[in-house]
């Protein structure tokens, strides 16, 4: 009796996904949304300006067999007499230092810290969107306030997590709590955010005669 030896099959395709590796479609190619800090650029720009062109005019006078301005000779012979370990010089380089440290602050954080990235449409989709962490809260609050027995909802979104406290005036508060972890979940997956908010409810008794 001869057993047939089953053939090799199709060759797997390289660009399908491995099923053994499980693949997240929540998780996004992208960080946060990053400020262009247009304001601290301009205001250094103009300061920066206005000293190249306060020293340009100075020396164009200098070359001109005009004397220098004022402030400069008295720079000149303030740096003369003075030493680094001067109070007057320690104060100018620690408010120089600041000034750098702060500029250098603003331009490695991203900012934009109001903004939630959202999931992308597709792999290779290029537009990013985003979401207010205000509109998001008050989508959440809406939501929050369908369950039967909220009387009153906050509800505040965080950049990992999601802090929602609610007045029930009837019903179990621990009935009203589980209504309002399984709305605050899928509120929060119909968002679409890039990254999972961390619910967190608390559920009060509200006082009698108040809304």
């Amino acid at each position: 009796m001869t057993v047939p030896v089953p053939g090799p099959g199709p060759a797997p395709d390289p660009a399908a996904p491995d099923p053994a590796v499980p693949v997240s479609a929540g998780r996004s190619r992208h960080g946060r949304f990053r400020s262009a800090r247009r304001i601290p650029a301009a205001l250094t720009a103009l300061a920066v300006l206005a000293v190249a062109g306060l020293f340009l005019y100075d020396l164009a006078a200098v070359r001109a067999h005009r004397p220098g301005m004022q402030w400069r000779r008295e720079l000149a012979q303030q740096l003369e007499r003075r030493t680094p370990a001067d109070p007057w010089v320690l104060v100018c380089a620690g408010a120089v230092a600041v000034a750098g440290a702060v500029l250098l602050l603003l331009a490695l954080t991203p900012g934009l810290r109001g903004i939630l990235a959202m999931r992308q449409a597709g792999p290779a989709a290029d537009v990013r969107a985003g979401l207010e962490r205000k509109a998001a809260a008050q989508v959440l609050r809406d939501r929050a306030m369908e369950v039967p027995g909220v009387r009153s909802a906050r509800v505040r979104v965080g950049r990992a997590r999601v802090k929602v406290r609610a007045a029930s005036h009837f019903r179990e508060l621990d009935e009203v709590r589980a209504d309002l972890d399984a709305v605050i979940a899928v509120g929060i997956e119909e968002l679409g955010l890039a990254h999972v908010l961390q619910p967190r409810v608390r559920v009060t008794r509200a006082a009698a005669g108040k809304g």
